[in-house]
């Protein structure tokens, strides 16, 4: 009896493939295969695709519409093989699967090539929304659904529309699309054949869409254009919705168009006559006319002359008087106001205005009114190491140097003499009308001043001894007078005599007479006096005629001996 050999493992393997028919590419699960409707029942399609045994397929999977599902017994479908055999020994098929690997070989193919792909978006997702691409399910994040904020989306709902893939992983199964990138190529598209159509320096009407504080964004039939607030008017406009609002019809001017980044620049004054046409000859330097302030700065203040026409008073232009201060202390806006043109600049659109200069130069009105030699009034408005401050008529100021404020002391202790506040006399020296200087001189009032031929004549000279007459008792020391009506001059501290003890002012009063020594004249040619060189002189002669350095006589036996002599 013969012996029957075992089959062996390859043997099995061979039997397996005969009977799963003979799938050479390692077997049918996870493959889309083609497959044939044998029957039709119980609302499932029975698909026979070659293996063993059948798979039933939802009618469901194969609707058109909401009936139709185009089948018959003998159709040919597309079908994706999940399992090959389930426990009850059925295949089990997909056609819905089988759409979607069909729809991610094709929208990979397109996500390559960077094309569009169509889809509908058909429900709402944390942070976006689904999109049917053809079986396929993509998301579409809520950012990506229009160029600006949507807030209702039901209108989109299941509308046919390209779609842009922007990220695909078939692993994890996901895709990311884009609709606003579309609308963002396309409106694209468009500018670009609008631009094409459009040229500088054409004239066309728009619809404002939107102000904001710098111009105004006007639609031109698909593509915007900024009408910027400087362009709006040659007149001043301090905001855009002083000349237009929103959703008025506009005639303006193309006024630049760059190609690069598609932007128009459009204007609405360029379509009236310029106003700085002739302005040269229409403002001559040295008019003088009205205007109006229409703003101010901390440089000066900006003036209309005429509509689109404004001229700069700079703040140096402004007052004669007032230094340092800030143009909105002087004008403010809206006043009118007096101004002369000072300089015209046609090229750079630039006039320069005088606010002062309409009003007269102070200067030549004190020099007029009061001359060299008049005597005013003013209050001390400051004082400084060099001189007093005095306010006069006319708000100007005077300054009289620490010299002229007093005879025979030092300028220092002349100054100690007068606080702020005070009000004064003084006798105009001089007035530099190019330089905004007026000199006064206060000591040149006082009673008894030399004059120029009394001080330089023979009436004094330097050593004379005189006798003065005590005008007034100072701190620093004595004014004193020659005679009733002679010359001036003032005695210091230091002077009143040869001891600490002698040098009390207040030792002497008003009206009392001394003996007093010449000492010199100061630059005004005033004298001054010096009890104590007097002393000194009389000690010295004394010495000369009653004694000498060798004869034992002491210096009070030489002044008795004197005293003697002289009664």
């Amino acid at each position: 009896m013969a012996t029957q050999e075992m089959p062996t493992r390859d043997d099995f393997e061979a039997l397996l493939n005969e009977q799963l028919g003979n799938a050479d590419d390692g077997g049918f699960e996870g493959r889309v295969v083609k497959g044939t409707v044998t029957a039709i029942e119980a609302g499932m399609a029975i698909v026979d695709v070659g293996l063993k045994s059948e798979g039933r397929i939802d009618l469901k999977e194969f609707m058109r519409g909401e009936e139709d599902h185009g089948l018959t017994v003998g159709s040919e479908v597309e079908v994706y093989v999940d399992r090959v055999e389930n426990s009850d020994g059925e295949a089990m098929l997909s056609r819905d699967r089988a759409r979607r690997e069909a729809a991610w070989d094709k929208l990979e193919a397109e996500f390559g090539e960077e094309k569009r792909v169509e889809g509908r978006i058909f429900g709402r997702v944390k942070g976006g929304f689904t999109v049917d691409l053809d079986g396929a399910v993509a998301f579409l994040p809520g950012s990506q659904v229009d160029i600006r904020p949507v807030r209702d989306v039901t209108p989109l709902m299941e509308q046919p529309q390209p779609f842009q893939i922007l990220k695909m992983d078939r692993r994890r199964g996901n895709i990311v699309v884009s609709r606003r990138a579309v609308l963002e190529e396309t409106r694209a598209e468009q500018r670009s054949e609008l631009i094409d159509k459009l040229a500088e320096g054409q004239v066309i009407d728009g619809v404002v869409k939107n102000i904001t504080d710098y111009g105004a964004f006007v639609d031109l039939g698909g593509i915007d254009g900024l009408l910027h607030v400087t362009d709006m008017s040659y007149k001043r406009v301090n905001h855009p919705s002083e000349m237009i609002e929103i959703g008025q019809t506009v005639t303006v001017q193309i006024v630049r168009i760059n190609a690069e980044t598609q932007r128009i620049s459009l204007g609405m004054k360029q379509l009236e006559s310029d106003p700085w046409d002739g302005v040269s000859a229409k403002y001559p330097v040295g008019i003088k006319m009205n205007g109006t302030v229409t703003n101010i700065t901390e440089y000066g203040a900006f003036v209309e002359l005429e509509a689109g026409i404004e001229g700069l008073v700079h703040v140096s232009e402004m007052s004669w008087t007032k230094k340092n201060v800030h143009p909105g202390k002087i004008v403010s806006t809206s006043q009118e106001v007096e101004v002369v043109v000072l300089e015209v600049d046609s090229d750079k659109r630039r006039i320069s205005l005088g606010l002062k200069q309409a009003q007269g130069n102070p200067w030549d009105d004190f020099a007029e009114q009061y001359p060299v030699g008049t005597k005013v009034t003013g209050e001390v408005k400051n004082a400084t190491e060099f001189g007093l401050f005095i306010g006069l008529p006319g708000d100007v100021d005077g300054m009289v140097h620490m010299s002229d404020i007093a005879w025979g002391i030092s300028g220092e202790d002349a100054l100690a003499l007068h606080r702020k506040g005070e009000e004064v006399e003084a006798i105009v020296l001089d007035v530099d009308i190019e330089k905004e200087r007026i000199s006064l001189g206060m000591k040149q009032l006082e009673k008894g001043a030399p004059s120029a031929e009394a001080a330089g004549g023979d009436d004094l000279r330097r050593g004379q001894v005189v006798t003065v007459t005590v005008l007034e008792v100072r701190d620093g020391g004595l004014e004193v007078q020659v005679g009733e009506d002679g010359a001036t001059g003032f005695i210091k501290r230091s002077d009143l005599g040869r001891d600490r003890d002698e040098q009390r002012p207040d030792r002497f009063q008003t009206g009392s007479k001394v003996d007093a020594q010449v000492t010199g004249f100061d630059r005004s040619k005033k004298p001054t006096f010096s009890i104590k060189a007097r002393q000194i002189a009389e000690e010295k002669e004394a010495v000369q005629q009653f004694g000498s350095s060798d004869s034992g006589a002491s210096l009070g036996d030489i002044l008795g001996e004197a005293l003697k002599k002289n009664d």
